[in-house]
């Protein structure tokens, strides 16, 4: 059924022309459910009217403070499904729980460089778009949703994007700082014992390549043993090294981290002297997706799951709770101009141009795996 016939079909039942088991029986079960549950709960009857057809469950696996909780009770009130949320803190943790199998996920949200690899292990379904009424391929900017598509397939649609920076504490760290030479520095003299970098590779090797004016992605072995030289000369001026540095700065305890967009959106608003700081020599542009898992046991509400998501209006609360940007217009339209204005949140273009997509294969490769695994045990 194509969209037109799918909205006469509708329509006809709004004005009462047919019931609702003529409307689920002429459009298609899935595709019905999916968008009365999700989109127009006003036709779907009472609450949990399709919780036996959805389920009363899905499972979704995603980052930390990455989602707002009004959001999630909002779907679950009109659907009747719950959603049982887990959090990571990086690729590889996340890839490597999915590779064991038996994980139970449903949806979850891969970043771009390692949608090759979860496809080329068969771990990925491709995306039903008559499951996701909501989704515009068009409302988007096709560099942050490319890597979505693999071999002309659509794995995984765009979530939001962002930028790998450092973050310091203004009141505690009063020098000029404006690249990755400067945080390196300065973690391993004046603020040592104050500095933390993400349980990470990709982020913490990049980083450390970029201090020597390095691609961000660089697997060259010669460049690659620079990178571990400077890592292993600041492991003992470090404060820790976690993806989820947010309370040890809240706290005071550590005064700069290696950070995320969002995240420093988030920091700010508690502590008005957050600084964040896209190095000069570049760093990593990235963007993350909604992909449902190869078998998911809660198929059904994961695409409702998806399309609730990616709602405009919902997606816009959503940016408000997290401080990401979204590629999506539609989305974009709906947003107060301060924040779209927001340094943090859209860095200059002079910032922006040498930041770099993370490369596909990264998150297998063994030399940087086995340098972190290093880093970290030293």
């Amino acid at each position: 059924m194509n969209k037109r016939d799918f909205i006469h079909q509708l329509w006809r039942y709004k004005r009462g022309s047919i019931s609702r088991r003529q409307f689920l029986g002429a459009t298609g079960l899935g595709l019905a459910s999916t968008v009365l549950a999700t989109t127009m709960p006003e036709l779907a009857g009472p609450r949990r009217a399709f919780a036996g057809e959805l389920g009363d469950k899905v499972a979704l696996t995603s980052w930390p403070s990455y989602h707002d909780e009004n959001n999630f009770k909002a779907f679950t009130e009109q659907t009747g499904v719950n959603i049982e949320l887990a959090v990571f803190g990086s690729n590889e943790e996340m890839m490597a729980k999915l590779q064991a199998g038996g994980t139970g996920w449903d949806v979850f949200v891969p970043t771009n460089y390692t949608i090759p690899d979860y496809v080329s292990q068969d771990l990925l379904e491709p995306l039903d778009t008559s499951l996701i009424p909501n989704f515009d391929a068009s409302a988007y900017e096709t560099r942050f949703t490319d890597a979505g598509t693999v071999d002309g397939k659509l794995y995984a649609i765009s979530k939001d994007w962002g930028t790998t920076g450092y973050v310091i504490n203004g009141g505690k760290i009063t020098d000029p700082m404006a690249t990755w030479k400067d945080f390196w520095d300065l973690s391993m003299t004046k603020y040592t014992g104050r500095s933390m970098v993400h349980d990470y590779q990709l982020t913490t090797i990049g980083n450390a390549l970029k201090y020597y004016g390095y691609s961000f992605n660089s697997i060259d072995p010669k460049e690659l043993a620079d990178a571990e030289k400077l890592l292993l000369a600041a492991k003992p001026h470090l404060f820790g090294i976690n993806s989820d540095y947010k309370p040890s700065l809240l706290s005071g305890d550590a005064w700069a981290s290696v950070a995320w967009t969002g995240d420093a959106l988030q920091l700010r608003r508690d502590m008005p002297d957050i600084r964040y700081i896209l190095g000069q020599e570049g760093g990593e542009i990235w963007s993350d997706f909604y992909a449902v898992v190869k078998g998911a046991p809660h198929r059904a509400a994961g695409y409702a799951l998806i399309n609730f998501l990616t709602d405009p209006a919902v997606n816009a609360k959503e940016v408000l709770f997290h401080g990401y940007p979204t590629a999506d217009s539609r989305t974009n339209a709906l947003l107060p101009k301060e924040l779209l204005e927001d340094p943090i949140m859209y860095p200059a273009a002079e910032l922006l141009a040498p930041l770099e997509f993370g490369a596909a294969g990264l998150i297998t490769n063994e030399a940087r795996a086995e340098i972190m695994a290093r880093f970290k045990s030293a």
